[in-house]
């Protein structure tokens, strides 16, 4: 059956879950004949066309004409792929250049890498904002668990990318963009279970567009026994809720909620020896305490995000787009505190953490002070601490755009963001002392602390220890961003070429209540960075398009790598701002049944700093440059209407380059000393594999039954870099590499059967992961092994009315 694109324009948004506020009705005797073809034409519709709201913020590669290294995720595949115990950096893994780890951590503790750079130099967007954190760059999975439900696409553009703003896009930009408030009045209800015990229930419901007004809501709930491991139980909730208000044609409004607090039980690397003794599931951070399972690692926390979103289409040829957003984070993570000999050292014969014998050894070596007896102190005794990160984070993003005529067009914008962090450690559970002696400059010899605070994500919000409760340390910080951006861009014929600046300025301060009398305040420091990039396209035939891209980033170093840790000092000599150059070429073939991309890139990351936590000492690199460089290939094809094929590859040669300075910091009397040059030229960098190749399918077999499988093969994998062994290897004259670990394929496969009863539609999904339980190691972290996850699997059934 062929349609014409007005009505599959029309259906496409509505399989999307989103809508605009002008659309074409779909005749109702072919609407079930277009719901079982669509599938036939996503490929032809464009991304751009399913963004509500945030036209101009969020920087979409369809939205301008030279093209970029991309690729996108569209809902459907989200929804199937990534439901339920399945992560969210997972649904990427199927992309060039992307690698995926940590998943056997716990639930949430994925990690993700974009042409070698990691999670903290690759940026993330939600609808236009930034999402990674501000002292590091970090992003925490567990903290956005349901973003696959709310989540209308995903477009990952690999290195330079189409955002216009000063971010950390040293990898490239993920841009999230999530449903709005619908169009279309209706709801769904889906339940999910998986291994070990995991359920997940999730309920929504649109009012559709009634008058001028809209509201849609999202409510989720889950839980589960482990990810994987023994010791990685979880639970969490999640809310959306998005209010629309349209009051002409000139003017859209979108109001969004969303939170995702949880708790989850961590597990981290292991000796190949402790795999061999208690087996591949093994967790030395659990163990039963009182007859209930306990844990040392327990991750919890509460980050409500909120984003007031306005589009004013003032003409036919200007347009005004602006966020208001706000972030609240609320929770921590725990771990030992006091002697580990003490305390996670104790174990049984069946290598779980003795919590009993810890209570026993605390009552045997407690003492009395002030009156209080069963007093613990940090020589003799073990207790579970949370390491508590509470931020306010606020900001604004606007950006206006102009078409000057057929051929030019340009916008400006700003980009402002406001952080405050404080951290500091309380106790969670002290079992079985009844305080703990804990002093600092402070506090006299005698001081006692008696508090103890649940880690749950929802009494994190507003319960947390006073400052005469914390131990350990206690800090905070103040970051200031202000921010401006352009881009010009002129299209004629089959011609394109753009060019794009921003320039941000970067405060920063810190605070100390804990190594100092009183509060100690450092300096207020500024950096000043910015980038500037450019590019051409040219469509020189039908369906044939070339294109290049460079690009410079002046980029300010993270707060962590300003002050010296658990100081209000600034390091010397100053950190500088790191440097970022960028070149890629490209190809793209795009046709209604087959369409391929090809791309080359050379990215230098120069004037890098790395702290390397090490036994009782840091060691401090400066001056450090990674050269990435690569080819990725990319194609879908449609075969037929019921068979699609799609496959990638990309090869990487990620290298250190040059000598660098060294210095080791004493962590306890923070004194620093100068270390020995290093030499790490042509030495690989670790973590992520730079050789992957993937092939997938999906095929329809019956009416409504369809299946899938993904093969996904990562090679070319190398651990963290070691720097006593660099050390070493250069004394020996040789040149450094870390271990390469073994290559390995995982298959993924899934079943998807959609049906009616009644005027319900009804739609099953099971997904079965590494189907054949490959046995395989994803990292090496410097500490250990982290092995992958074995098999895995969910199903479940969604109905929508």
């Amino acid at each position: 059956m062929r349609l014409n694109s007005t009505l599959l324009k029309a259906t496409f948004f509505v399989a999307m879950g989103g809508a605009t506020f002008t659309y074409a009705q779909v005749d109702p005797e072919v609407q079930d004949s277009v719901a079982i073809d669509s599938a036939d034409y996503e490929q032809d519709i464009l991304l751009s066309e399913t963004v509500i709201i945030g036209k101009g913020i969020i920087d979409l590669e369809e939205n301008r004409k030279t093209p970029v290294a991309v690729s996108t995720i569209r809902r459907e595949e989200i929804q199937d792929k990534a439901v339920g115990n399945v992560e969210f950096p997972e649904i990427l893994k199927n992309t060039p250049s992307v690698y995926v780890a940590g998943q056997s951590g716990g639930f949430g503790d994925s990690k993700m890498f974009l042409r070698g750079f990691d999670q903290s130099n690759t940026a993330f967007l939600l609808n236009g904002q930034p999402i990674n954190g501000m002292e590091d760059g970090n992003m925490y999975w567990s903290n956005w668990s349901s973003m696959t439900d709310v989540a209308n696409a995903i477009q990952v553009q690999r290195g330079l990318g189409a955002s216009k703003l000063a971010i950390s896009s040293v990898g490239g930009t993920v841009n999230i963009v999530t449903k709005a408030t619908e169009r279309n009045q209706g709801g769904m209800a889906r339940f999910v279970m998986g291994n070990d015990s995991y359920f997940k229930g999730t309920v929504a419901y649109d009012t559709g567009l009634k008058g001028k007004w809209g509201f849609s809501m999202l409510l989720d709930y889950w839980q589960g026994h482990r990810k994987y491991a023994r010791g990685t139980a979880g639970q969490g909730q999640s809310y959306f809720f998005s209010v629309g208000y349209k009051p002409n044609d000139h003017h859209n409004f979108n109001l969004m909620i969303f939170g995702a607090p949880q708790w989850h039980d961590q597990n981290y690397s292991k000796g190949m020896d402790e795999y061999a003794m208690y087996g591949d599931k093994y967790n030395d951070n659990y163990g039963f305490y009182n007859g209930e399972g306990t844990t040392w690692r327990k991750n919890y926390y509460h980050k409500p995000v909120m984003n007031l979103n306005w589009d004013w289409n003032i003409n036919s040829q200007a347009s005004l787009s602006t966020v208001l957003y706000a972030s609240l984070g609320r929770g921590g993570g725990t771990g030992n505190f006091g002697s580990s000999s003490q305390s996670t050292n104790v174990l049984t014969d069946s290598g779980y953490a003795n919590f009993d014998l810890v209570a026993a050894n605390n009552m045997a070596n407690s003492m009395s002070i002030g009156g209080i007896d069963n007093v613990g102190s940090y020589g003799s005794t073990g207790a579970i601490r949370a390491s508590v990160n509470n931020h306010f984070w606020y900001g604004a993003v606007s950006n206006f755009n102009y078409d000057l005529n057929d051929y030019w067009s340009f916008n400006l914008g700003a980009d402002l963001r406001f952080y405050k962090g404080d951290h500091f450690r309380q106790f969670s559970d002290l079992l079985g002392l009844n305080g703990w002696n804990e002093t600092n400059i402070n506090r006299s010899e005698d001081y006692v602390v008696t508090e103890t605070f649940d880690a749950n994500p929802w009494a994190s919000l507003f319960n947390f220890a006073d400052e005469d409760q914390r131990i350990g340390y206690d800090n905070s910080e103040k970051i200031n961003y202000q921010g401006g951006f352009g881009q010009i861009e002129f299209t004629k014929g089959g011609f394109s070429a753009f060019v794009q600046g921003a320039v941000s300025n970067q405060s920063y301060q810190k605070f100390d209540r804990w190594n100092y009398q009183g509060e100690a305040e450092s300096d207020k420091v500024n950096k000043l960075g910015y980038n500037i990039k450019g590019g051409l396209g040219y469509n020189f035939v039908d369906a044939h398009t070339v294109f290049a891209n460079a690009g410079f980033y002046s980029r300010q170093p993270f707060l962590d790598n300003i002050f010296v840790a658990n100081t209000v000092d600034l390091y010397v000599p100053e950190v500088d701002n790191e440097e970022i150059t960028g070149f890629e070429v490209g190809y793209r073939y795009d046709t209604r049944k087959l369409k391929v991309n090809v791309n080359l890139y050379h990215t230098e990351w120069a004037n890098r700093f790395v702290s390397i936590s090490g036994e009782d000492i840091s060691t401090l690199l400066t001056d450090i440059t990674q050269i990435h460089k690569g080819i990725e290939l990319d194609f879908f094809a449609k075969l037929s209407r019921k068979w699609s094929l799609r496959g990638y590859t990309s090869l990487g040669d990620w290298k250190y380059d040059g000598t660098t300075p060294t210095r080791t910091r004493d962590d306890e009397t923070f004194e620093t000393i100068d270390g020995e040059d290093l030499d790490l030229t042509g030495t690989y960098v670790g973590d992520a594999a730079q050789f992957t190749f993937g092939l997938g399918t999906q095929f329809e077999v019956a009416r409504g039954l369809s299946f899938d499988f993904d093969m996904n093969y990562f090679a070319r994998l190398y651990g963290t870099v070691d720097v006593d062994d660099v050390i070493e290897s250069a004394q020996a004259g040789e040149v450094y590499q870390a271990e390469e670990l073994a290559p390995y394929a995982l298959v993924d496969g899934g079943m998807t059967y959609e049906f009616r009863l009644g005027a319900q539609k009804i739609r099953f999904r099971a997904n079965v992961k590494n189907l054949f339980n490959t046995r395989h190691v994803a990292q090496f972290d410097g500490y250990g092994y982290v092995l992958g996850l074995g098999r895995t699997y969910n199903a479940g059934l969604q109905i929508n009315f």
